[in-house]
């Protein structure tokens, strides 16, 4: 069966293929490809900023244009480059190394590939709108609001609703690994056992889910403030005096909250593919399993854990009280010491095996020492006493890059590493090692010299003359730091053509499942369906697999069924690679056997159903969409018919789109034979949904939590001069009883279709949609009323940017709203198609949506009493 016929993907030399593909090995190349362009996209900019910072004072781009490109310097390289460069690794590798054949929600899977990349687009866009975003990369208020950016801050506008796409895109991809690393790995792969980059990827996504929530609600809220005109992070303007006291005492201190709630953990989110390939690379390189390899991982979960209570030390400088401080002292410090473990894990690695000097080991080893100088000067920092001196100069820039760089190093390593795999060619190792060196003095002749020269002021153009010399040596090393990416992008290029042959294993001592299949991987990744039941990776006969399916129900759900079944089928058997045999993907030690490509078919093809698709337009034309809404969006405020127009369009194709994409036949059907644990009884889309959920649920949590934050700061009782008299409670208690009865008709159309009554599900259906659309009519007639109110206390009315509460009852209430239309959206699509039979027998669907539903109801729940009654 040729590649263009299995799942209707063109070949890869074709450019509608790379439009089309849902392949996940096709999206990690795709991933890696943008991101190195946003390096260079980024590294560019801190070139032009190091030769400003070759003398002070803004000679050659001028104050703006300096703070601008320090500003999106920092965010394209964050959020831009290298999150998602690690992300290209693990959309290729994850289901390789886990026994899957693809990613549990493909088309997903590609969306958030074209969200990330439009988002970026976008980002680009607005260095055209007058300018960009020019406040630093960590946005602090109230310089991110439109009151304190030069011009009519169009760009800004843009960069804040780029990176929402790319909060949305991250959150997409986050809930589709972790549904994947649950639902599909092989039989017998315990969740210890996996390989270290798979799970370094594990409790990544899982930072990411929370993390990421906290930061799209920050940026909600700043986008509300650039388009609709709220006022959470803006203080009053009077002239050049920007007042503090009683217009909104809590903003700045909000954003910082929210901003570093999700801003360290980015740190970890950055740190753990590094992690996971540097522990990859040392075990490959030095023949030997990871030295403690439990404690490694224990330590991982703890760093993971701790991660989201190590926020505030960036607030040392604030009016935060002392004993809080303290705490975040002592928490900071304390999650050192899980990293001092993995560190000693590495090197007693090292000095038990036999090292192997390759590219790969060599920017694993670079990586390590580097996130040594950078952890250490990091404990400085988490000091109260001494965060007061550094906090703000140049020692802050040099710590956060030996330690985000570092991470940047490994994954670099992870590339030469990984090259044979993905393109079935080796790089040239001269090249390589030529690389390493170039770029390991450019690096420390760049960074090292700021902590000598320390006393130079963060993100200002101005220093010290006598500090000159550390800067020019800093300015010489970022140009050779820069170079050296020359001669890695021609290395891997002209392999492309040049290079030899890598063959399934290029790598002596390679102990995971990608390493047992062809280079690159065939497109259905297994001759099989892989599994470790007996201790060893190998792949289930067709007979086996229609035997195990077709046995006792449960067995194929949960993958815990005997493991005596014929592994090869009577088929020819071979090695799994050189080095690969005898090895677990834990590194311990086994068998590998192997049936050719050609005797055994696919996981899918194997249980006799229909075969995966791999090709949908609808996830590029859905990211496109966005595109245009959100860059109509940053506009709309001015009036233009142009970005009106944009906002309109763009919508409208949105919804048009994502309602193609649910019409498209795609068949994307569970593994035949999966390990599930702990989730065995729960299906694929609602464990995706509870991830979903649990995203959510930290959205809503921020806004909850800034609503309280910014009273406790305002005053809770004086709180109420801030509301209107005629903000009463009937209209919330009103729609609290519409949510509550729409959510017992969900129930009676679950019960209806499970008896096959259509009209039964019709009707529960559609009620639910009338009292959504109640609720919907309820809420504007309240918001309408307040809108216009005559009183003397609020002649103008009662608006988005009346004040502080106005701001926080519309916009927190309006996200709930949005919640509704979209469940409205779902279930009147859901009300059509019970009409026309479906869902008759199984409530699987109207299960799904109700959970969605119940907890739009349950938030609501809160909702009420916060912003009605106290």
């Amino acid at each position: 069966m040729s590649e263009a016929h299995e799942g209707g993907l063109p070949p890869k030399s074709s450019v509608r293929r790379w439009f089309l593909t849902t392949d996940h090995k096709d999206i990690g190349v795709l991933y890696l490809l943008t991101a190195l362009f946003f390096l260079v996209f980024g590294g560019l900019l801190a070139l032009l900023f190091r030769l400003e910072l070759l003398t002070p004072g803004a000679d050659l781009l001028g104050p703006l244009g300096y703070n601008q490109a320090v500003s999106t310097h920092g965010l394209l390289m964050v959020f831009w480059f290298i999150s998602p460069f690690a992300f290209g690794f693990a959309n290729y590798l994850v289901p390789l190394q886990i026994g899957a054949d693809d990613l549990a929600f493909p088309r997903l899977n590609a969306l958030s590939y074209w969200l990330y990349l439009f988002s970026g687009v976008l980002m680009g866009v607005s260095f055209f709108q007058g300018s960009t975003f020019a406040g630093g990369w960590t946005m602090y208020a109230p310089l991110n609001t439109p009151a304190y950016i030069p011009g009519e801050g169009l760009g800004a506008t843009s960069v804040v609703l780029a990176l929402v796409m790319f909060s949305t895109a991250i959150t997409l991809g986050s809930v589709n690994f972790l549904t994947t690393m649950y639902r599909m790995r092989a039989e017998g792969l315990r969740m210890r056992d996996l390989p270290l980059f798979s799970l370094s990827i594990n409790l990544t996504v899982w930072m990411m889910l929370f993390a990421f929530a906290a930061l799209l609600a920050a940026l909600v809220i700043l986008a509300s403030d650039h388009i609709i005109g709220t006022t959470y992070f803006q203080y009053a303007n009077d002239g050049s005096t920007m007042a503090t006291d009683a217009d909104n005492p809590g903003a700045s201190l909000l954003w910082a909250h929210l901003f570093w709630f999700f801003g360290h953990p980015e740190v970890y989110i950055v740190f753990f593919p590094a992690l996971g390939v540097m522990a990859e690379c040392f075990q490959t390189f030095t023949g030997r399993r990871l030295v403690g390899r439990k404690w490694f991982v224990v330590a991982m979960v703890l760093v993971a854990v701790q991660s989201f209570a190590v926020w505030m030390h960036h607030m040392f400088l604030t009016g935060i009280n002392l004993p809080i401080k303290t705490v975040f002292m002592a928490t900071t410090i304390g999650i050192s010491l899980p990293f001092d473990l993995m560190v000693f894990s590495l090197v007693y690695t090292m000095a038990k095996g036999r090292v192997r000097f390759t590219t790969p080991f060599l920017f694993s080893l670079g990586a390590l020492v580097l996130f040594i100088v950078g952890g250490i000067t990091g404990v400085f920092l988490g000091a109260i006493v001494l965060d007061y001196q550094f906090r703000g100069t140049y020692w802050v820039v040099a710590h956060f890059h030996y330690v985000m760089v570092a991470g940047v190093t490994a994954l670099v390593g992870g590339l030469y590493y990984w090259y044979p795999k993905i393109t079935g060619r080796m790089y040239d190792e001269t090249l390589g090692k030529l690389h390493f060196a170039v770029y390991f003095v450019g690096f420390n002749l760049l960074y090292f010299p700021m902590f000598v020269a320390w006393e130079t002021p963060r993100r200002v153009f101005e220093y010290p003359s006598g500090l000159q010399p550390y800067h020019t040596m800093a300015t010489v090393g970022g140009f050779v730091l820069g170079a050296s990416f020359l001669v890695m992008f021609y290395n891997l290029f002209a392999s492309l053509w040049r290079g030899a042959e890598a063959g399934e294993n290029p790598w002596a001592y390679a102990r995971t499942a990608e390493w047992a299949v062809a280079s690159p991987p065939p497109l259905e990744n297994f001759p099989g369906v892989p599994s470790y039941a007996d201790g060893s990776l190998s792949f289930l006969s067709e007979a086996a697999v229609v035997e195990r399916t077709r046995g006792p129900e449960g067995v194929a759900a949960d993958g815990s069924g005997a493991a005596s079944e014929q592994r090869s089928g009577g088929g020819e058997t071979s090695g799994a690679g050189r080095g690969s045999s005898g090895r677990r993907p834990d590194g311990g030690t086994a068998s590998v056997t192997r049936t050719r490509a050609t005797g055994t078919p696919s996981a899918h093809e194997a249980t006799g159903g229909a075969h995966a698709s791999h090709a949908s337009f609808w996830p590029v034309l859905v990211g496109l969409a966005g595109f245009v809404t959100f860059l109509g969006l940053s506009g709309v405020r001015t009036g233009s018919v142009v970005y009106v127009s944009l906002a309109a369009a763009g919508g409208l194709a949105t919804v048009g789109s994502l309602l193609g994409l649910t019409r498209e036949p795609f068949h994307a059907p569970e593994m035949a034979i999966a390990e599930r644990w702990p989730f065995a009884r729960v299906e694929k889309p609602k464990l995706g949904l509870w991830f979903f959920l649990a995203s959510d649920i930290v959205l809503f949590g921020a806004f909850v939590g800034s609503y309280a934050f910014v009273r406790v700061a305002y005053g809770w009782e004086a709180w109420h001069e801030l509301v209107p008299a005629a903000h009463v409670t009937t209209p919330g208690l009103i729609n609290t009883y519409l949510l509550l009865t729409s959510s017992f008709l969900v129930v009676l159309a679950m019960v209806a279709a499970e008896r096959e009554s259509r009209r039964g599900t019709v009707a529960a259906l559609a009620g639910t949609v009338a009292l959504g659309l109640a609720f919907l009519g309820n809420k504007a007639l309240e918001w309408t009323h307040l809108f216009h109110l005559t009183s003397g206390q609020f002649p103008d009315g009662w608006t988005l940017s009346t004040n502080i509460a106005s701001s926080t009852f519309y916009l927190t209430t309006g996200l709930h709203g949005a919640h509704v239309v979209v469940g409205l959206l779902i279930c009147s699509y859901m009300t059509v198609r019970a009409w026309n039979g479906a869902y008759q027998g199984d409530d699987s669907a109207i299960e799904y949506f109700g959970l969605y539903w119940h907890f739009v109801d349950i938030v609501w729940l809160f909702l009420f009493p916060l912003f009605y009654i106290l």
